[in-house]
C-alpha cells in the first residue's frame, strides 16, 4: 500500500492537492517537491515532523522522503547549502566523510532530531562545485545513506556521494554510443629480479592496433583500480578519447601492486614510497619487456607514468630517480614526504612535462602547491588542477582525461 501511495504522489507531483474540495474558498495547497530556497525545505521538514498524530506524521514523512529519493533530490542541495537527512529509530546520527577526515567524533557533524520524530537533520555548506564521499554513523553502525542514490567506490568499499549543483559529471567515464573499443589483456605475470618477487600487469591496446605502429604508452600504478569501471574507469576513458579524436591511439600498462598469489596482500606501501628497487624493476625489467612485445615508440618523450596518492609520490619519484625512462609525469593527489621536495629543489634541466592535481578538501593540496612552486621556480612545463573534492576515486576518475590530453594530444 505504501508503494501505491508513492506512485500516486509521483504521478501528481505538480497537480495533486492536499484538499481537492476546500470549503473555505481558499486555493488548495499543492504537493510540491521543488523548493525555491533552502529555508523553504527546512520549513517543510519542520512542518511534517510537527504533525501530532504519529501515524499521519510517519506516513507523510515516508512518502515525502521516498519521493525525494526517487527524484534524486537527497541530500537536499540548494546553492552552497546541504541538508543531510536520516530517518529511523536512533539515539545518535553522525556524518563522517571527506569533509571531516572521516572522523565522526568531530564536533559539528551530529544530526539534530526534529521534534522527536525519528528524523535527523544536519545542515552544512560546501563549495558550490564540490563532490564528496561520506557515510552515516547510526549509533556505532557505519552505513551508506539510504536516501541517496549516488555511490562512489573506494579501496575500502562503497561510499555515498554528495554532488553539489555546479559539479560536472565526467561524461568520459561512461562509454559513449558507437565507440569502437580497444582490448584489455588478462593478467600477465612477471618475475622481478630487482624486487625478488612476482608481479602482474594488464595491457590495453587501442582499437585497430593491428594497423598501428610506433605508439606512445602510459604506465599506471594501482592499475587494478584505475582500470575498474567503478573506480578509475580508465579503459572507458581511453576508448572514448581515442574514438573522439581527442588523443592519439596509445598503449596503457596497468601495474597491479598486489601479490598475484594473494590479492589481499597489497604491496603499494612498499613499492610506491620512493623505492629504488621498484624504479629499477619498471625501468630495467618491465619497460624492456613491453617494448619488445608491443608496438611502442620506445623513447622517453612518448612514455608516461601515472599514479594517485602514494602512486602520485611514485610518479614524482620516477621523474627524479629514472628521468631517462619517463618524460611524462602524471601525479594525482601526491602523498609524499618532504625529501621528495628536496630532490626536486636540487634538480635542474629536467626535460619532463608534469601533470599535477589535488583536491582542496583534506586532500594533498599543501604537497601539491609546494611541488608546483618548485616547478615554477625551475621553469618546468606543467599543468596544475585543483578541485573542491577529497582524497577519493571520485576526484581522480574525473581527472584522468587531463593528463592524457596533455601528454598525447591528437595531431589533427
Amino acid at each position: 500500500m505504501r508503494y501505491l501511495v508513492i506512485i500516486l504522489v509521483l504521478f501528481c507531483i505538480s497537480s495533486c492537492t492536499k484538499d481537492d474540495n476546500p470549503q473555505n474558498g481558499t486555493e488548495p495547497s499543492i504537493i510540491s517537491y521543488d523548493f525555491n530556497t533552502f529555508s523553504a525545505f527546512i520549513d517543510r521538514l519542520n512542518e511534517m515532523t510537527s504533525i501530532e498524530d504519529p501515524l499521519e506524521r510517519e506516513e507523510e514523512i515516508v512518502i515525502f522522503l521516498d519521493t525525494m529519493k526517487t527524484l534524486g533530490k537527497l541530500p537536499f542541495v540548494k546553492d552552497d547549502s546541504v541538508a543531510f537527512i536520516y530517518y529511523g529509530d536512533a539515539t545518535s546520527v553522525k556524518w563522517p566523510g571527506d569533509f571531516n577526515l572521516w572522523d565522526h567524533t568531530t564536533v559539528g557533524w551530529q544530526g539534530t532530531n526534529l521534534n522527536n520524530s525519528d528524523l535527523f537533520l544536519l545542515e552544512k555548506t560546501f563549495p558550490i562545485d564540490a563532490r564528496l564521499d561520506y557515510k552515516i554513523v547510526v549509533g556505532t553502525n557505519w552505513i551508506l545513506d539510504p536516501l541517496n542514490n549516488h555511490i562512489q567506490y573506494s579501496g575500502f568499499g562503497p561510499n555515498s556521494e554528495l554532488r553539489m549543483p555546479q559539479w560536472i559529471f565526467p561524461e568520459e567515464t561512461e562509454l559513449w554510443e558507437g565507440v569502437e573499443r580497444g582490448t584489455i589483456s588478462d593478467n600477465i605475470r612477471i618475475t622481478s629480479q630487482s624486487l625478488g618477487y612476482d608481479l602482474q600487469y594488464r595491457v590495453y591496446l587501442p582499437f585497430n592496433y593491428n594497423v598501428l605502429d610506433n605508439l606512445p604508452i602510459i604506465y599506471v600504478t594501482d592499475g587494478h583500480e584505475y582500470l575498474a569501471d567503478d573506480f578509475g574507469a580508465m579503459r572507458i576513458v581511453l576508448d572514448n578519447l581515442i574514438y573522439e579524436g581527442t588523443i592519439e591511439p596509445i598503449i596503457a600498462v596497468f601495474i597491479d601492486p598486489r601479490d598475484p598469489d594473494n590479492l589481499g596482500s597489497n604491496l603499494r606501501g612498499d613499492q610506491y614510497t620512493a623505492n629504488p628497487l621498484f624504479a629499477s624493476f619498471v625501468a630495467s625489467e618491465l619497460v624492456p619487456e613491453i617494448d619488445q612485445n608491443y608496438k611502442t615508440n620506445p623513447i622517453a618523450d612518448k612514455r608516461a607514468i601515472l599514479g594517485t596518492s602514494l602512486g602520485g609520490w611514485n610518479s614524482a619519484y620516477f621523474g627524479i630517480e629514472i628521468p631517462e625512462t619517463f618524460h611524462l609525469i602524471g601525479i594525482h593527489s601526491p602523498a609524499f614526504d618532504y625529501n621528495l621536495l628536496n630532490l626536486y629543489e636540487n634538480s635542474s634541466d629536467l626535460p619532463h612535462k608534469f601533470y599535477l592535481s589535488t583536491g582542496t578538501i583534506y586532500d594533498t593540496e599543501d604537497n601539491a602547491l609546494a611541488l608546483k612552486a618548485i616547478f615554477d621556480g625551475k621553469g618546468y612545463t606543467y599543468q596544475y588542477t585543483a578541485v573542491n573534492q577529497g582524497h577519493s576515486w571520485g576526484n581522480w576518475r574525473g581527472l584522468i582525461d587531463e593528463p592524457l590530453i596533455m601528454f598525447f594530444p591528437a595531431s589533427n
